[in-house]
């Protein structure tokens, strides 16, 4: 995978809700799983139709400690961050210590494959709510280029544990 740097500002009219993340998000889940991540609509309003979606949609580049860049108001809500710090926060630490060897063994299986659409597992919100991910899809990004950049997931099925 190849680091990138990402445009970390929050979507608004301004950045076009942060077109060109949406963009490479869209683009990379159809190219790998043969199928619209959105419902069809005016491809100018995708950006933001993304950013609004009732599903979670987040994505991480391609550091070695790969960091969030992207994160919909959905998943902004689940994980109980406003955008400012969830686009700073390391993916490994939306786990608990627990089960970050599990979430790696996931990374690593979509590095090779291309993504994955049977992933569960526990996550931890910022007030320390744990919750069971069921069904995620996960996805490599890829550039215009060829260039895997990134990673992404979308789920819309999940379950608080007390």
């Amino acid at each position: 995978m190849t680091a990138i740097r990402f445009d970390r500002s929050e979507p608004d009219a301004g950045n076009g809700f942060q077109a060109a993340s949406a963009h490479l998000i869209v683009a990379s889940h159809a190219r790998l799983l043969r199928r619209d991540l959105l419902p069809d609509g005016e491809p100018t309003d995708l950006a933001q139709r993304l950013y609004r979606a009732p599903f979670i949609v987040l994505a991480h580049d391609a550091a070695p400690d790969p960091v969030f860049f992207y994160a919909n108001l959905a998943a902004q809500e689940l994980f109980a961050m406003p955008w400012r710090e969830i686009v700073r926060l390391p993916s490994r630490l939306s786990a608990e210590p627990l089960a970050r060897k599990e979430r790696q063994r996931l990374l690593d299986r979509v590095a090779r494959d291309g993504f994955i659409d049977d992933y569960g597992g526990v996550r931890i919100s910022a007030r320390g709510e744990r919750f069971r991910i069921c069904g995620a899809t996960v996805w490599n990004l890829v550039s215009d280029q060829g260039t895997v950049v990134g990673q992404a997931a979308t789920f819309a099925t999940w379950l608080p544990l007390r």
